[in-house]
């Protein structure tokens, strides 16, 4: 199925999954171009973000309210705005470098746009103030310009190798035109492995595809939640399996407590590269320890003293981590700010350790 465009307007739309609205109308250029939602479990909902010249902004939520919200919906192509959110409920957190956009929107809740919404100048906000929203996820359209599903196939593991997408009931290899990094991160995120690493562009001969190729181009910011959340639009190109993709994530993140009385308390360890170590406890703070009991299941953080947490003992072999910072706010220890994994200045006598409260199961929540 090939492109619909409407011309003339300020914003074009594909058949099929909605394009990312972009701007071409007067008076807003040197304002801000497109806009998204990040963070969010679909692209109809997360933090909001405005693409300023070459960078992504956030937006303040002084006066956002679900005017603002139904406005935005409505430019992203999805359904009814359905409630205004604190963006820092959205992860990852956001880049303190990150720049918050210099106009606050006062909408009126009928505007296609927030480019047409009136504006007034942003004092002091900062990333505290970001403003989030959740709309309804609807696609217009038949639904079939995106993948179903995606595997990486014939690796050493789940998390490498050839990228396969299913497209209308079949599995096909995805060829090289199109491809980028960003796509790669969000196979790596829709899988529920690590980080991206890799990705190359031709596989060799053991591990090239033998059936149908997708052949279309997957336009990802790096920040969706799969690639069915990325526009994919058809791409003429005559591709073969020797330009088939091949992608490689870390290992999925787990992490454990150790030497304790049960899974709630213990030493910290984290999985990397097939490796258990331990994290120091440099820059270590209750934030963390939140991320780590909401991640394991676990209740409330508690704050022991040091010479409980020193009876579970030192790790040994490896330590994986060092300056871990977290808001608290993050699903998962592997999203908060560290060093890169092995980049350390500790021993073993500041390996982190955590108490958590238990879970107690059947019981409803307070």
């Amino acid at each position: 199925m090939g492109l619909c465009k409407q011309e003339g307007s300020e914003h074009s739309q594909t058949c099929g999954l909605p394009a990312e609205p972009i701007y071409t109308g007067p008076g807003i250029l040197g304002s801000f171009s497109r806009v998204r939602l990040v963070g969010g479990d679909h692209r109809c909902e997360g933090r909001v973000e405005l693409q300023q010249d070459d960078e992504w902004v956030t937006v303040c939520d002084d006066y956002w309210n679900m005017d603002s919200v139904a406005v935005l919906c409505r430019e992203l192509g999805c359904g009814a705005a359905r409630k205004t959110m604190s963006g820092t409920m959205y992860g990852p957190v956001t880049p303190k470098d990150q720049k918050v956009f210099i106009h606050l929107f006062r909408c009126n809740g009928i505007e296609e746009s927030l480019s047409q919404c009136e504006r007034e100048d942003a004092i002091g906000c900062s990333h505290d103030e970001d403003a989030g929203a959740v709309c309804e996820a609807i696609y217009t359209g038949p639904g079939i310009l995106g993948p179903e599903s995606v595997r990486l196939a014939d690796g050493p593991g789940r998390c490498q190798g050839r990228v396969e997408v299913k497209f209308q009931g079949e599995w096909s290899s995805v060829c090289q035109a199109g491809w980028s990094f960003a796509a790669a991160k969000v196979v790596c995120r829709q899988l529920g492995c690590g980080r991206a690493t890799l990705t190359r562009r031709g596989c060799n001969k053991a591990t090239q595809g033998q059936g149908a190729i997708w052949q279309r181009k997957a336009s990802c910011s790096g920040q969706e939640v799969s690639l069915q959340d990325c526009l994919s639009e058809v791409w003429e190109h005559n591709c073969t399996h020797n330009e088939d993709v091949w992608v490689e994530c870390e290992d999925p993140f787990a992490l454990k407590l150790v030497g304790g009385r049960s899974h709630c308390e213990g030493r910290l360890e984290v999985l990397h590269k097939g490796e258990w170590g331990s994290v120091c406890d440099d820059g270590w703070g209750q934030d963390a320890d939140r991320v780590v009991c909401r991640q394991l299941g676990c209740g409330q953080p508690l704050s022991p003293p040091v010479k409980v947490r020193r009876r579970f003992g030192p790790g040994v072999g490896r330590i994986w981590l060092d300056d871990v910072k977290c808001s608290g706010k993050e699903p998962s220890l592997e999203q908060c700010l560290h060093r890169s994994w092995g980049y350390h200045n500790c021993n073993h006598r500041e390996d982190v350790a955590v108490v958590c409260e238990e879970q107690q199961s059947g019981l409803p929540d307070a």
